[in-house]
């Protein structure tokens, strides 16, 4: 089972899929977590990305989910490559054919979570905290979700103490774990 919470940077994602991952481990569940790979680039992200950047992130994100996946029974994607895809969009544009590459690719996750922007972001020294260049990846994340027909869980916003038991319930309730935990 692979899965992959969505949305812009400083939302939360990383805070869930810990959490996610510390509910599984303990009803015996061998989990990974897959890291945010952006953090790892040689090359500028944030505001100054290019397509080289978002290109080199995409395609480290999805050997992070292949290495992960051959060694776990669930893997948790702190991203998607549709997120991935949303800043390569705003840093050159529709490239045609990544963007067919990351259509097949989210066919591989069984449940994405889409984590929205709600109170403030605390500066890290990494991410952007531009609440007009976060609000603008997090519009073109909803807008690949719709225009991609992409099913999605979406986390209320403003109920932020309520989304692990909401990504909790959802996730065991899958048959691939719930099967595993009876």
């Amino acid at each position: 089972m692979k899965l992959a919470f969505i949305g812009t940077h400083g939302v939360g994602k990383t805070t869930l899929c810990y959490d996610l991952a510390s509910v599984l481990k303990r009803q015996n569940v061998h989990v990974d977590v897959v890291k945010e790979v952006a953090r790892l680039s040689p090359l500028p992200i944030n505001r100054k990305t290019s397509l080289d950047a978002q290109t080199w992130i995409l395609t480290t994100q999805v050997a992070e989910e292949i290495r992960s996946a051959s060694q776990h029974d669930v893997v948790i994607c702190d991203r998607s490559v549709l997120d991935n895809y949303a800043y390569l969009l705003f840093a050159a544009g529709r490239q045609k054919p990544i963007e067919r590459f990351v259509d097949h690719w989210m066919k591989s996750y069984d449940l994405l979570f889409k984590v929205p922007m709600s109170g403030v972001v605390s500066e890290d020294g990494v991410r952007d905290t531009d609440e007009f260049f976060m609000r603008t990846i997090d519009q073109l994340v909803d807008t690949l979700l719709a225009e991609k027909k992409i099913s999605h869980e979406r986390l209320p916003e403003g109920q932020r103490e309520r989304w692990i038991e909401i990504v909790r319930q959802t996730v065991l309730a899958r048959p691939q774990l719930s099967s595993r935990l009876i």
